[in-house]
């Protein structure tokens, strides 16, 4: 496996350059210039892309509900409650 394959597999650094290289996947793919097989190949990166995010939204989620503790209340309760 080339150095490149194992550099575009890596982790992202952040949730902000998983979604720049996401939203960068996203715009080739819609261009209809990638190949057969680079298309495959960027659909799973951006399948793990979304995982990714998606895990570190469940972990920020998390530690916002710890901060919050029974303050936490989705904003729909409150918006029903005021009308």
């Amino acid at each position: 496996m080339s150095k490149k394959m194992n550099a575009e597999n890596a982790a992202p650094a952040s949730f902000e350059d998983a979604m720049a290289e996401l939203a960068q996947l996203v715009t080739q793919m819609e261009a209809g210039q990638l190949p057969l097989e680079a298309s495959v190949a960027a659909y799973a990166r951006g399948s793990e892309l979304v995982k990714y995010c998606a895990a570190q939204l469940d972990k920020v989620e998390s530690q916002v509900k710890i901060l919050e503790g029974d303050m936490l209340k989705p904003f729909a309760d409150g918006d029903e409650a005021q009308q």
